[in-house]
């Protein structure tokens, strides 16, 4: 009991002290021990302040003390009587000097914070009471004036005294470091480099620092358990390490249509029996009497049980991940810290391709140390390679934006690690593809007039290039690279196309001079397209074809280096993609004008946004195979419709018999009854459009590729400029990482930006 009042009484002032134990002596008895072990504290704090504010905070003291003492037995107007006279004299207080104290109090103690010596072990109805006298005090007795900024200081102070009584958690300030704090202090965003408001570098330097720690590489391969084998001819076969590594490539994909095609497994026996030993290659001579299937089973069960793993074992791989990309995913460039897209190399495994690749099924072989090219500025700390091997070489070349170089073995392509597309060498190259295109929209008419001129050429190469410009620029074509035979799989663009891609139509649907394409494009996706074109283009293509068979190349005078240095002439830095980006960077402009409608809500903004979109899509020729899961998405979207529209015709008819029922009771009540029917008529129709809405745009992107044209061929600005007029949001438009891409678009383009 002693302890509980030697607490309480460190927050009580001297002169409240002396008069409250006096008062109540009979009471508490107690309380006077309690007075004289404080003395000591009494007799410093009169130390501390001048006599006259003593005496001032004395007698405040004992008002406020009577008035309580008098609230209790009902003395309302002598109360108020007081509480006037306290005022003055905090007035009187407030006009007085006030000297600064040891512990940082410039006024004297505040009263908010001394409890009644009668309020120690109250009755409940006598602490709600007093409660509520406090409260009323201290709203009389808070005026701002009184407030100063040494009251906050040592309000301050005593907050952190008492913290230092809790045990402190510790807590991450901006920069990570740990101090000591309450509550764990919230992870600020870092500041976003703002690089495209600094200079550029010129002379073709990419950077003048650069400093990474190399790639990973694919894990070790682990060999098979003794219970899974393979059998050929019906009988049970030990691989060795290296061939039955290849294997289980194989096996892998064994219920993959790859598979199954001739040129796949005729590459991939090939390739398997390079990395079999003598004996191996002697017994094994047919892939047809080879069994994988036990090694196929072993990895599905093996996929499966990555399915079925507990949370705490995908936590672990989850921070395995993390580890690597904090150590491996960033480097440093110019002093700031870049991420990179893909620091890992991709494992061995069988060549795909696309379309009917030549080499489908050949081995893509795992990839050393030794084949790599490591770039990094000379005064950075080099990458080490893994132990006991080396880099195949170390350069320092600022003007390239690669970080690790190789070769791969199927088509001797160079592959790169390199920054991610939120970097700044990423976003510089991308907002110097969309000025180039701008710039082109200022001269595309006069070069449409010029090759519209030279369709009329006596030189038949001027018409070839001509006729071929025209389609890159209406049709949004590829000018098409040229590639040795039997290399790649058949794909063309527009510069060798060859007699058998086109079919020409005097008339076709009710429409003159019609031209039908039909060829594997990039890819190896097809580009399907019947469109009528002017009379000289298809008199030219007419003359053209004379006298040439289907395999025969249609612009016979013509390939990509001359179209491309043409197209230098007509514009610096002018090429067939620029035409694409411009192409698509303006339908999608006209087509937010055309279809944005001003009254429309955001999602019907969206959806006109979306129908932009495709336009350019197809205009571009970005198809995707119809998703796996695609027809059985529909069914449920189509189910919900219809239960959707049963719930429709339930509403409306209880909205026509509560029509009825209000002409017979004409009251207020049948009147609300059926305001309400037909709201919840109106939402359900709402609802039920938003679902065939859905179903519409599903059915139309079935095999339309929306993402490309929006990451690659389409001015961000247009489409951040177009979110800020109609007051969408961005996030609407472009997800997380996105967003993070086109930060420079979002950051400097306004409601009124033009393409």
């Amino acid at each position: 009991m002693s302890g509980d009042h030697t607490h309480n009484d460190s927050q009580i002032e001297s002169g409240s002290r002396v008069n409250d134990a006096h008062k109540h002596k009979d009471k508490h008895k107690d309380k006077e021990h309690r007075h004289k072990d404080h003395k000591k504290d009494k007799d410093r704090e009169r130390s501390k302040y001048s006599n006259s504010e003593h005496k001032d905070s004395e007698k405040k003291h004992r008002d406020k003390d009577r008035e309580k003492m008098k609230h209790k037995d009902g003395s309302m107007e002598r109360h108020k009587d007081k509480e006037k006279r306290k005022e003055e004299k905090i007035r009187s207080l407030d006009g007085k000097p006030k000297k600064e104290k040891e512990n940082g109090f410039a006024s004297p103690p505040r009263i908010k914070s001394e409890p009644d010596i009668d309020a120690f072990y109250p009755s409940p109805k006598h602490e709600r009471s007093l409660k509520r006298e406090r409260d009323d005090d201290d709203s009389e007795f808070k005026p701002k004036k009184i407030k100063t900024e040494n009251d906050k200081k040592a309000k301050k102070r005593k907050q952190e005294d008492e913290e230092d009584i809790k045990p402190k958690k510790k807590t991450k300030d901006k920069k990570g470091e740990l101090t000591d704090g309450k509550k764990k202090a919230k992870k600020e965003p870092e500041e976003k480099w703002k690089w495209w408001e600094e200079e550029r570098y010129t002379d073709g330097v990419k950077w003048k620092f650069l400093e990474h720690k190399g790639p990973v590489f694919a894990p070790p391969y682990e060999p098979l358990p003794s219970n899974v084998k393979f059998y050929y001819d019906g009988k049970p076969l030990k691989l060795s390490e290296k061939a039955e590594e290849v294997a289980t490539f194989f096996a892998k994909m064994l219920d993959h249509e790859y598979t199954t095609k001739d040129i796949f497994r005729k590459n991939f026996f090939k390739d398997w029996r390079k990395e079999m030993t003598s004996e191996e290659k002697g017994k094994i001579t047919d892939l047809g009497k080879c069994d994988f299937t036990e090694m196929s089973e072993y990895f599905k069960a093996q996929s499966e049980a990555k399915k079925q793993m507990s949370k705490e074992e995908k936590q672990k791989i989850k921070e395995e991940n993390e580890r690597l990309l904090q150590e491996y995913g960033f480097c440093v460039m110019d002093n700031h810290k870049e991420r990179i897209a893909n620091f890992r190399i991709e494992p061995p495994g069988l060549f795909r391709g696309r379309g009917d690749h030549p080499k489908m099924g050949m081995l893509k072989r795992r990839i050393r140390p030794e084949d790599i090219i490591i770039n990094c500025s000379k005064d950075s700390k080099h990458p080490k390679p893994p132990p006991g091997t080396k880099w195949k070489e170390v350069r320092h070349d600022n003007k390239v934006t690669w970080l690790v170089s190789w070769t791969e073995n199927i088509q001797g392509s160079i592959k790169y690690i390199m920054l991610n597309p939120s970097s700044r060498i990423k976003g510089e190259k991308d907002w110097q593809k969309y000025e180039t295109a701008r710039r082109l929209k200022k001269c595309v008419d006069r070069i449409r007039s010029q090759y519209r001129d030279d369709w009329k050429s006596k030189e038949m190469r001027i018409r070839q290039r001509s006729v071929a410009l025209y389609f890159i620029d209406k049709l949004a074509l590829r000018a098409g690279n040229e590639k040795e035979e039997g290399e790649t799989a058949d794909t063309v663009g527009c510069c060798s196309l060859r007699v058998e891609h086109i079919q020409l139509f005097p008339e076709k649907d009710g429409q003159e001079f019609v031209v039908e394409f039909d060829f594997l494009g990039k890819d190896s996706i097809r580009y399907y397209n019947k469109v009528p074109v002017e009379k000289r283009v298809f008199k030219n293509l007419q003359l053209f074809m004379e006298n040439k068979q289907p395999e025969d190349d249609l612009f016979d005078r013509l390939n990509t280096s001359i179209l491309n240095k043409h197209l230098q002439e007509l514009m610096d830095g002018l090429t067939a993609k620029v035409f694409r980006t411009y192409n698509a960077s303006i339908t999608l402009q006209q087509q937010l004008k055309e279809l944005t409608s001003p009254e429309e809500n955001i999602p019907a903004k969206i959806l006109s946004y979306n129908r932009a979109n495709r336009a350019v899509a197809i205009l571009c020729n970005h198809q995707r195979a119809p998703p796996k899961t695609f027809e059985k998405s529909m069914q449920n979207l189509q189910t919900k419709i219809d239960a959707k529209k049963d719930q429709l015709a339930d509403a409306k008819r209880e909205l026509k018999s509560a029509k009825a029922d209000a002409k017979v009771r004409r009251d207020e009540k049948s009147k609300k009854a059926v305001e309400s029917k037909k709201k919840a008529v109106q939402r359900i129709e709402e609802q039920l459009m938003k679902l065939e809405v859905q179903a519409t745009d599903r059915e139309e992107n079935k095999q339309i590729a929306l993402g490309t044209s929006k990451l690659n061929y389409l001015d961000p600005r247009i489409s951040v400029a177009w979110c800020k007029k109609w007051g969408i949001p961005v996030e609407k438009i472009y997800n997380k990482t996105q967003r993070e891409k086109f930060a420079w678009a979002i950051d400097m383009a306004d409601e009124d930006f033009e393409f």
